[in-house]
């Protein structure tokens, strides 16, 4: 089971830091096995392109001036279609470990003019599938500021090995709550939204176990003048940092709210939806 600190202190008022949290974790039975404190994102900064013209020796390439809040500008060569004068991204230094690619960069020499760094697209920084072009942050973005603390890409991932006996801990509210009942911190508890309910879903639900335990509620709710499209940012970079895809907004938000209350959702394309829906033994 995994979840951030910011995502856990959405549950849990506290004061405690990650090294308290973490101990109190395992001293109540949810031992943690791992924490990723995402220190690979540090060396990354937000920088400037000052200017950006042809490369002699190749038609796909750019040779970028790049001011990274630190001195002199540093010369780049990129790839990347919309790179062009005055954009603001994430950059690279000589040194850096890129984690979407795998890769420790060093001074470069591209068809012979010399690059050092890189400015990086989302995909090299674990943001997404994307590596289209390089990040395009707005313009008021602070050049030479950590880009991981801008991004939200610090904070650390905690992972705990639960146990078949603690179904009560597979949310980040329910953590949130044991670890409250330990004494570290106050739970928080948001109130359940209000929203109209207007008319009946059509499709029958039918409950079909030899034994009621096993499925101790399900419910069905149909829900018209949806329209898809991605996820907010905050919520695919929390799933990302737990391991999921994000796929679409009706997708993701059942996926968050499976982790965040502990209440597994799917979502039927009611278009597509024949007869009655059984719940039954797997």
């Amino acid at each position: 089971m995994k979840f951030t600190l910011s995502w856990l202190k959405e549950h849990l008022e506290t004061d405690a830091g990650l090294d308290e949290i973490c101990a109190r974790l395992t001293e109540i039975g949810l031992e943690v096995e791992d924490v990723d404190d995402k220190a690979a994102f540090k060396p990354f900064v937000i920088a400037r392109v000052v200017s950006a013209e042809k490369h002699p020796q190749a038609d796909r390439l750019k040779v970028l001036m790049v001011d990274t809040g630190s001195g002199a500008p540093v010369q780049v060569v990129c790839g990347a279609p919309n790179a062009r004068t005055g954009l603001v991204g994430a950059f690279a230094a000589p040194g850096t470990y890129v984690p979407g690619i795998d890769v420790t960069l060093a001074v470069g020499n591209i068809r012979g003019v010399e690059s050092r760094g890189m400015m990086c697209s989302e995909k090299e920084l674990e943001i997404s599938d994307s590596h289209d072009g390089i990040i395009d942050l707005p313009e008021d973005a602070p050049v030479g500021a950590s880009y991981a603390t801008y991004a939200h890409l610090d904070d650390p991932v905690i992972e705990i090995n639960l146990t078949p006996n603690r179904p009560d801990c597979t949310s980040i509210h329910g953590i949130a709550r044991d670890l409250a009942a330990s004494g570290l911190g106050r739970l928080k508890t948001h109130p359940a939204p209000s929203f109209a309910v207007e008319g009946e879903t059509p499709v029958k639900l039918t409950l079909d176990l030899d034994d009621p335990k096993l499925c101790p509620g399900f419910s069905l709710r149909l829900v018209r003048g949806v329209r898809n499209g991605p996820s907010p940012r905050w919520m695919q970079q929390r799933l990302i940092a737990i391991g999921l895809r994000p796929i679409n907004a009706l997708v993701d938000i059942t996926n968050y709210m499976t982790f965040d209350q502990g209440r597994p959702m799917h979502v039927f394309d009611a278009a597509k939806v024949k007869g009655s829906l059984t719940v039954r033994r797997a």
